[in-house]
């Protein structure tokens, strides 16, 4: 499975409004649900939330990956924010988040979920690519980026 192959182009957006880790959030839920046809927008923001409430998905590095299960979606789906200003989200390094990929997927796929968020984790941590991710100006900028740093990955 490719990155590509669950983003759509138009759940990039460069920058966020948000300015803070709930409203980055739902704002994420509510680009993926429009672009992905998510029936339960709630029922995602409410999954995603209770996620985060019980551990932070701020990894560190200025990334956060949030993710959430719901019955409203009929398939593994991402959305990618790039923050004007950065995020507290009570990261494992302390600090704050300027990437957020959001992932929501059915109840019953584990295991793609777990793959994607492997793939996500393997680019992220690459300083080069975090780097020209936190450069990148437009959404379509940044999600050219991700389609060229996804197709360097091997499946």
């Amino acid at each position: 499975m490719r990155l590509m192959d669950i983003i759509h182009p138009g759940s990039v957006i460069v920058p966020l409004k948000a300015v803070t880790k709930q409203d980055a959030i739902f704002e994420l839920v509510d680009v993926l649900a429009d672009q992905a046809g998510i029936s339960s927008r709630q029922e995602l923001k409410d999954a995603v939330w209770q996620r985060e409430m019980t551990r932070t998905t701020g990894l560190g590095y200025g990334i956060a990956i949030p993710h959430g299960k719901c019955r409203g979606c009929e398939k593994l789906s991402m959305a990618v924010g790039r923050t004007s200003t950065p995020i507290d989200f009570k990261s494992i390094d302390g600090k704050p988040v300027e990437i957020i990929v959001l992932l929501a997927s059915p109840p019953d796929q584990t295991g793609p979920h777990i793959h994607a968020l492997a793939r996500i984790t393997r680019i992220m941590t690459n300083d080069r690519a975090r780097m020209q991710i936190k450069q990148a100006p437009t959404s379509k900028a940044l999600y050219d980026l991700l389609s060229k740093l996804d197709s360097e990955l091997p499946q």
